[in-house]
């Protein structure tokens, strides 16, 4: 028996090589994208490296038609590629927020646009695409980084409802806190004013602290490996532990106001 092949974007590091590494265990065929791969093509532990830029439609073209080549159409295609910015959505400037949305959704939205075709063309296939427990919640000082993955999640479910007759099932991702996130990948905007500073190194040190007690990557990975092996995907596949799972209940359960001050304390604003 053939393989099954999965396409994956943001392969080079966190849970985008995690999740590359996993499928390459689990038998899977894989080709990886990421920018950190220009140069670098070949076998390697993420499976088959190809340079893919996702916000850049040359580089998602050249991407699909290697893979193609390469594998054949894929029987799943994972987006994983994702940046955060980290700064008051006051002063976050256009520019920034326009550059984390540019990876985080439009870039998953240039991929699948790119591979579904040959998805369609099997009847058959299914997209994972990563979101964030902060696609259904804050965190302050992550406004440019909350922003892409609410987008992410409204444009994944338009997406589950106009594929259903195709035979494509679509999977949003919602992973907590992972450790091993790679600091190439996480900026902090250029300006912060007096007037955040101080509330903006707590939250940052709150982040740091839940990141660093956060799940393995491995683990997150043979979660959505076995998600994908099964013969109907999830709406949504979460990753959380246990205290975010309860702030993503709390936050459908709670008046918003009440809700709020919990976040608040919790990282100190």
């Amino acid at each position: 028996m053939a393989s099954r092949v999965v396409w994956l974007s943001g392969a080079s590091s966190g849970l985008g090589r995690a999740a590359a590494e996993g499928f390459r265990r689990a038998g899977w065929l894989v080709v990886s994208g990421a920018r950190s791969f220009e140069g670098r093509q070949g076998e390697g532990p993420m499976g088959y490296c190809l340079a893919l830029d996702v916000t850049k439609e040359d580089s998602v073209a050249a991407f699909v038609e290697a893979a193609l080549a390469r594998s054949g159409p894929p029987d799943a295609l994972v987006c994983a590629a994702g940046v955060i910015t980290l700064g008051p959505a006051q002063t976050t400037s256009p520019e920034e927020l326009c550059a984390v949305m540019d990876t985080n959704f439009l870039g998953a939205v240039r991929l699948v646009q790119a591979v579904l075709s040959h998805l369609q063309g099997r009847g058959a296939g299914k997209i994972a695409l990563l979101s964030s427990v902060n696609g259904l919640m804050p965190t302050p000082y992550q406004g440019a980084y909350v922003a892409s993955k609410h987008a992410l999640e409204g444009w994944a479910e338009c997406l589950m409802l106009e594929t259903r007759g195709s035979g494509v099932q679509v999977m949003l991702v919602e992973p907590g806190d992972h450790q091993g996130g790679s600091a190439r990948y996480r900026a902090r905007a250029a300006v912060c004013t007096q007037d955040y500073r101080e509330s903006f190194e707590r939250v940052c040190h709150t982040i740091h602290r839940d990141e660093s007690q956060g799940g393995q990557p491995q683990a997150f990975a043979k979660k959505l490996v076995r998600a994908m092996e099964r013969k109907r995907l999830p709406a949504r596949l979460r990753a959380t532990t246990i205290k975010e799972y309860a702030a993503v209940v709390l936050h459908d359960l709670l008046p918003g106001r009440l809700f709020h001050r919990f976040l608040s304390g919790y990282y100190r604003v």
